[in-house]
C-alpha cells in the first residue's frame, strides 16, 4: 500500500508553530507522506518565535520535502490529485475569513481550494484572538462547508483574552483519521486550553 499523502499548510499564528511541528513529526513517524505548505507570512517573516530559515529547515528535516510557498506550486494539487487530505494548522482568523468568503489568494488557501475539487477532506485548526468575536461568523461558515472538518478548539486564555480560541493541536492525528473516514471529530468545542506560546 502507498503512503497516505497529506498537505500540511501553516499560516501565520507563529506562537503555535512549536506545537504544530511536534504534530507534523508525529504524523511523519506514523508513516504519512507530508508535503509542507507555507502562507506568505509563514514563509517569509522572522518573529520572536521562529526565523523563517528555521521554519523551512525544520519542515524539510521532518518531512524530507521542500515546502511549497507559491501559488504555482500548489495549483496542481487538485488537477494532479497529489494529496489524500489537506490540513491547515494553525489557521489564522485572516485565513478563515478569506476561506469563508471564497478568497484563495495565498499558497495555503489556494492549495485547499485545489484539493477540494476532488471532494477530498480539508482539516482546519483555528488559532485566532478573535474566535469569539469577528472570526466567529467565519468559523461557522467553514463548519458548513462540504468536505471541510475542524480540529476541536477552545479558549486558550479566558481571563486575559476572552475572545481568543485555539485548536487542540494534539488532536490533529485523531481528527485527520476521522476526516479521512468522512466524519467530524466530536466534541468540536472544548474547555480552556493552555497555549504555551502566547
Amino acid at each position: 500500500m502507498s503512503k497516505t499523502k497529506i498537505g500540511f499548510a501553516l499560516t501565520g499564528s507563529f506562537c503555535t508553530f512549536r506545537q504544530v511541528f511536534s504534530v507534523i513529526q508525529e504524523l511523519a513517524d506514523s508513516g504519512y507522506d507530508i508535503q509542507p505548505i507555507l502562507s506568505y507570512p509563514a514563509a517569509r517573516e522572522d518573529t520572536r518565535f521562529y526565523g523563517s530559515t528555521e521554519v523551512w529547515q525544520t519542515l524539510e528535516q521532518i518531512t524530507k520535502n521542500k515546502p511549497f510557498s507559491t501559488l504555482s506550486e500548489v495549483e496542481p494539487i487538485g488537477p494532479k490529485k497529489l494529496l489524500d487530505a489537506y490540513i491547515i494548522a494553525p489557521m489564522t482568523g485572516a485565513s478563515m475569513g478569506k476561506m469563508a468568503h471564497g478568497i484563495f489568494d495565498t499558497p495555503a488557501l489556494l492549495g485547499a481550494k485545489s484539493h477540494l475539487r476532488n471532494s477530498r477532506p480539508v482539516l482546519v485548526a483555528p488559532s485566532t484572538n478573535d474566535g469569539l468575536s469577528t472570526a466567529a461568523e467565519n468559523i461557522g461558515k467553514i463548519l458548513a462547508m462540504r468536505n471541510v472538518y475542524i480540529v476541536p478548539f477552545g479558549q486558550d486564555d479566558p481571563a486575559n483574552k476572552p475572545r481568543s480560541v485555539v485548536a487542540d493541536f494534539s488532536k490533529i492525528p485523531e481528527a485527520l483519521a476521522a476526516a479521512l473516514a468522512g466524519a467530524q471529530m466530536q466534541p468540536i468545542l472544548l474547555g480552556s486550553l493552555k497555549n504555551e506560546g502566547k
